[in-house]
């Protein structure tokens, strides 16, 4: 009993309903589409931080033999919260999207329907793509088809949530209108710094300790793999270069303005490049 109330399928829809309940009593001027933003945000803070404490343990248990070595919480952690997480994202993911328009009074988002559903795929449709993806490509890979080995691969998957607390306060500190303070831009340059390191560098690194095991260089590795293995991580490492890019573009709009020079990308559109998995 205390185990199925532990899961991911109990606890992020859990959090988001209490969160959703608890805000507005301290943040009485908010609209809903602040509360859904900031509580699918917290949520995903939560759901990061465990995803990240689960990496590390793995990781490390694992690292000796990158192969064959195995923890038990690779497997736990997928089924009983990384698949509950990504199917509850994506439904908290469109009602941010349902009450952001909602509050402005537009006409198709009076109330719920086919169309704000449609709205909603169209304009976040990378993200939708990746949850989709994970849920029904990896997630699969990793739990029935990798034959018991490469436990330590999976934990540095795991690792790639650490960038999503910093992109979360973010978003919140912009709320709290507090993007001109220190700690908004303390807090984008941790953005920037982890994304690169745990979404981006992240890949080499996996290669260059899979050459070490069996002693080849980093540059014969993509060679040595199953092209089905390497183009699995070639579509896992696009959006995040993808996103990467936008995030230095924000940053560099950011910092433009933080001088008083008018930035020659200022007409860009805005990007909301950091949310993930």
């Amino acid at each position: 009993m205390l185990q199925v109330l532990a899961c991911g399928a109990v606890v992020f829809p859990g959090l988001f309903v209490a969160f959703r309940r608890i805000l507005p009593c301290f943040f009485k001027n908010w609209t809903d589409a602040d509360v859904v933003l900031v509580s699918e945000r917290l949520v995903s803070s939560i759901h990061a931080l465990m995803a990240t404490a689960a990496g590390i343990v793995v990781v490390s248990a694992c690292r000796d033999n990158v192969i064959y070595d195995r923890h038990w919480l690779t497997t736990y952690f997928i089924i009983w919260y990384g698949v509950p997480y990504m199917t509850y994202d994506i439904f908290a993911m469109y009602l941010s999207h349902y009450y952001r328009y909602h509050v402005k009074g537009h006409e198709d988002y009076k109330q719920h329907s086919l169309r704000t559903v449609n709205s909603f795929i169209r304009k976040e449709f990378l993200l939708v793509l990746h949850h989709i993806a994970l849920l029904t490509i990896l997630l699969p890979v990793t739990l029935f088809f990798r034959k018991d080995m490469g436990d330590f691969f999976i934990g540095c998957l795991f690792l790639t949530e650490l960038s999503t607390p910093f992109v979360s306060m973010g978003k919140i500190l912009i709320q709290l209108s507090l993007q001109d303070c220190w700690l908004h831009k303390a807090n984008g340059g941790m953005v920037l710094f982890t994304f690169f390191m745990c979404r981006i560098a992240l890949f080499p690194y996996m290669y260059w300790m899979y050459g070490r095991h069996y002693g080849i260089p980093l540059y014969s590795v993509p060679f040595h793999l199953p092209l089905s293995t390497n183009l699995g991580n070639s579509c896992i490492l696009a959006p995040q270069v993808y996103w990467f890019v936008l995030l230095c573009r924000k940053g560099y709009r950011l910092y433009r303005r933080s001088r008083g020079a008018p930035s020659p990308v200022a007409t860009a559109p805005a990007a909301d490049a950091g949310k993930d998995d």
